[in-house]
């Protein structure tokens, strides 16, 4: 294992020594060494299927491991026996699974969980001001904490897990992948607090698959690979190149080619947008989507791209016309329905929630939308769906045990593969994917950066949502930006840099006053 001496004598808050745990042949932890010092931040990273989430799971006292050491502010523990005796341990963990209970109100959900005895005492009007206070620095706004839960957006139905964290003053505060929901502003709003609590004293352990987040707050990172430590480095000792072939194993794999320095053979228009305003009173504009192009969709968290990938499904409350082209004939997508008959097929941003049926097998959840296909006089054919599936497993490197296995058994982004090879099978002409890299590892986003090159490379035409601004700037053939409900600004591929996309993200609003610009 490759290690950097912190150089600085800090209390250790929380430790493991070669902890293992299996699960029957599975062995997710082998050799799992960790060590989180007061007033540090402590990033750790590896690919899906490393460990990390046993890791968290057994720190959080969800699991407990089969051997090794766990020590607690001084104290040598076996395990935490429940995420209660965790949580009285000062361990507070924020999965990245978004846990609220929706029809309760955003104030019932932070305070969910946090009754304790000696938080009994608390009166409702301390317990509305303290959450009150957290989400008003986490979302930079305050917002009525009597609405339910299920009427806040993804960003801030995270954020109220995270404030929920915060009301109980953690000692140790786990960070389980819970930015990958977040909008940029409520992300760097969180960062602050972060520093704050490390500058108290408080242990934060952060887990990303983002390097910019590690460079950006991490004080150490510990790279796990097959459930065991690889390599623990101080902050500016690192590289992500180094990080990368220390979780794959081996050295880093070629980038992409750049879509700039290639020519793209673009075919004809599949999909098109015509004057459509995405709010009352907005600006409203043409979109043409062609075969054989891969089109990104960027800006602020709620500033409109949703609503326009909505809108080419057919959702959504946009208005304005979208078509289908076929040849010589046009068909209005005006529905789910319009856009699947219409060869328009569309992967949802959260796979838990929206895209997984979470009590069925990998192959029932790859076969859902071509059951047609595997039905001859009524009666459904499993082993047609299974021939499907395997087809796909071995194209798009799908890493799973029996197909028959719930999908929940998967990893975050062999699941997420899945959802996506279950709408090609569907064989799309139009893929629309709504931040399909979300949470998964950086093996298997470069596997999905292959697949939608070798798609786009065939003629589909695929627009793709996503919060990873070098995501864009590496794959896009061109950036649609978003700005307060409008479509901002047209980068092609030659104009794609991070600080002009991020740029364009914080544009004077003045400028908006001569709508989209390219």
């Amino acid at each position: 294992m490759t290690s950097v001496a912190t150089g600085v004598d800090r209390r250790l808050l929380l430790s493991t020594q070669s902890l293992r745990k299996a699960f029957g042949q599975t062995k997710a932890l082998t050799d799992c060494t960790f060590r989180l010092a007061a007033g540090e931040v402590h990033a750790i990273a590896g690919e899906n299927g490393s460990g990390k989430s046993t890791l968290v799971k057994i720190l959080s006292g969800v699991h407990q491991p089969d051997s090794g050491d766990i020590d607690s502010d001084g104290t040598a523990v076996r395990g935490f026996r429940s995420p209660r005796a965790s949580q009285e341990r000062g361990i507070v963990t924020v999965f990245q699974e978004i846990l609220v209970a929706p029809a309760r109100s955003v104030l019932d959900n932070i305070w969910l969980g946090a009754e304790t005895p000696i938080r009994a005492g608390i009166s409702s009007a301390e317990k509305k001001a303290t959450a009150s206070m957290w989400v008003e620095r986490l979302l930079g706004t305050s917002i009525d904490l009597s609405m339910p839960a299920e009427d806040l957006s993804l960003s801030d139905r995270q954020a109220c897990c995270i404030a929920r964290a915060l009301v109980r003053n953690p000692r140790v505060l786990i960070l389980d992948e819970a930015t990958s929901a977040l909008d940029v502003g409520t992300r760097d709003r969180l960062f602050e607090i972060v520093r704050e609590l490390a500058a108290r004293g408080t242990g934060v352990v952060l887990i990303t698959h983002r390097m910019d987040e590690i460079e950006a707050i991490g004080d150490r990172i510990t790279v796990m690979r097959s459930g065991a430590t690889v390599g623990t480095f101080e902050r500016g000792d690192w590289r992500p190149s180094q990080v990368v072939a220390l979780m794959s194993g081996t050295g880093e794999r070629e980038q992409r080619e750049r879509a700039r320095d290639r020519a793209r053979h673009l075919g004809p228009v599949l999909l098109r947008a015509k004057q459509l305003r995405l709010r009352a009173g907005g600006e409203p504009f043409d979109v043409e989507i062609r075969a054989g192009e891969l089109v990104g969709l960027a800006g602020l968290e709620g500033h409109g791209q949703e609503a326009f990938l909505e809108a080419l499904r057919g959702t959504g409350p946009a208005r304005g016309d979208v078509e289908r082209i076929i040849g010589e004939k046009t068909s209005p997508i005006r529905s789910i329905s319009d856009a699947s008959n219409n060869g328009v097929a569309y992967v949802p941003r959260e796979r838990g929630r929206e895209s997984m049926f979470g009590w069925m097998s990998i192959r029932e959840n790859f076969g859902m939308p071509t059951l047609d296909k595997d039905t001859v006089g009524g009666w459904l054919r499993p082993a047609s769906t299974s021939r499907r599936l395997d087809h796909y497993v071995r194209r798009m490197g799908i890493v799973l045990g029996d197909p028959e296995d719930r999908i929940t058994t998967l990893s975050g982004g062999n699941a997420q593969k899945v959802v996506i090879a279950r709408w090609l099978a569907a064989e799309p002409k139009v893929l629309l994917l709504n931040d399909p890299t979300r949470g998964i590892d950086v093996n298997a986003k470069r596997d999905l950066y292959e697949l939608l090159t070798t798609l786009v490379t065939a003629g589909l035409a695929v627009v793709m949502l996503s919060t990873d601004v070098d995501e864009h700037v590496d794959l896009m053939d061109r950036v649609l930006v978003f700005r307060e409900g409008e479509l901002y600004r047209e980068m092609p591929a030659a104009e794609l840099s991070r600080s002009a996309l991020v740029s364009a993200y914080f544009a004077d609003p003045e400028e908006m006053q001569g709508g989209a610009r390219s």
